[in-house]
C-alpha cells in the first residue's frame, strides 16, 4: 500500500470580487483571438520559451497524480520530414475512404485536405504522448495509470494556453490512426501518440477561417438562484 503524501499549507490568493473580474475579462479576452494556424514561418523560436510552457502544462491534474504524459519536441529538419510523410499517408486514406461523406462535408468550409506542409515548414512539433502505464522500479515493473486521456487531454489545453500567452501559435493535428510517431521518434511500448502539435509565428498576412464560437448561453446550464452579483 502507497503511503500517504506530506500535507503543507495551500498557497493561495484570495481576490476581492472586481479584480476577479478583471482578470476573467483579460483571460477570456486574450483566449478568445487563439486561433489553430495552418501557415507558419519556418522563423526559429526560443526553445527556452517553449519548454517553460511545457513545464507549466506538465502542473495539470492527473489521476492519482501519475503524470502521465511525455512531451517530445521535434526540431530535426529529416525528422519532420519523416513525420510528415507518413502523417499524408494516413491522411490521405482518411480523405478517401475511411472519413465519411458527413464528415467531408463539414471539412469542406475549412478547406484541409491530406496535404499537410505546415508538419515541416513550423520550426518544431510537439507529439504528445499518453503513458498507459509506468515503469515502476520499486513495484518490480508496470505501475497502472488512471484516467489517463483525461489526464493528457487537461495538460495539452494548459499547453496550448501557455504557447498562445507567449506568443506561439499553433495547431492540433490527429492523423489518425498515430502509431508512425512513436515508431519514428523510437518511444517505449506504454506510450501512445495522443496529440501532434505544430508550433511556431504564423505566415505574414496568415489567414484563418472567419469562424464563430458558441455564445455562453449555449454551453452553460446553471443550477440555483445565487448567480447574483456579489
Amino acid at each position: 500500500m502507497s503511503e500517504a503524501f506530506d500535507q503543507k499549507p495551500l498557497e493561495f490568493l484570495r481576490l476581492d470580487p472586481e479584480e476577479m473580474r478583471a482578470r476573467a475579462s483579460e483571460v477570456y479576452n486574450r483566449l478568445q483571438s487563439r486561433r489553430t494556424v495552418r501557415h507558419f514561418s519556418s522563423d526559429p523560436l526560443p526553445m527556452d520559451v517553449v519548454e517553460e510552457c511545457i513545464r507549466a502544462a506538465s502542473t495539470a491534474p492527473s489521476g492519482a497524480n501519475k503524470q502521465p504524459w511525455h512531451f517530445c519536441v521535434v526540431t530535426d529538419s529529416a525528422i519532420k520530414s519523416a513525420i510528415r510523410e507518413a502523417a499524408e499517408k494516413e491522411e490521405y486514406l482518411n480523405y478517401h475512404g475511411r472519413m465519411s461523406e458527413e464528415w467531408l462535408d463539414e471539412l469542406r468550409q475549412f478547406g484541409t485536405d491530406h496535404v499537410k506542409p505546415h508538419l515541416e515548414v513550423a520550426p518544431a512539433l510537439i507529439v504528445v504522448f499518453r503513458q498507459s502505464w509506468s515503469l515502476d522500479a520499486t513495484r518490480e515493473g508496470k505501475s497502472k495509470n488512471y484516467y489517463v486521456q483525461e489526464s493528457v487531454g487537461l495538460a495539452c489545453g494548459m499547453l496550448l494556453a501557455a504557447l498562445h500567452e507567449c506568443g506561439i501559435a499553433t495547431l492540433t493535428h490527429t492523423p489518425s490512426p498515430m502509431d508512425f510517431l512513436g515508431q519514428i521518434l523510437n518511444r517505449p511500448p506504454n506510450e501512445k501518440a495522443f496529440l501532434l502539435i505544430p508550433i511556431g509565428y504564423p505566415t505574414e498576412g496568415c489567414q484563418v477561417p472567419d469562424i464563430q464560437r458558441k455564445r455562453v448561453e449555449e454551453v452553460v446550464t446553471y443550477y440555483g438562484s445565487d448567480f447574483k452579483k456579489i
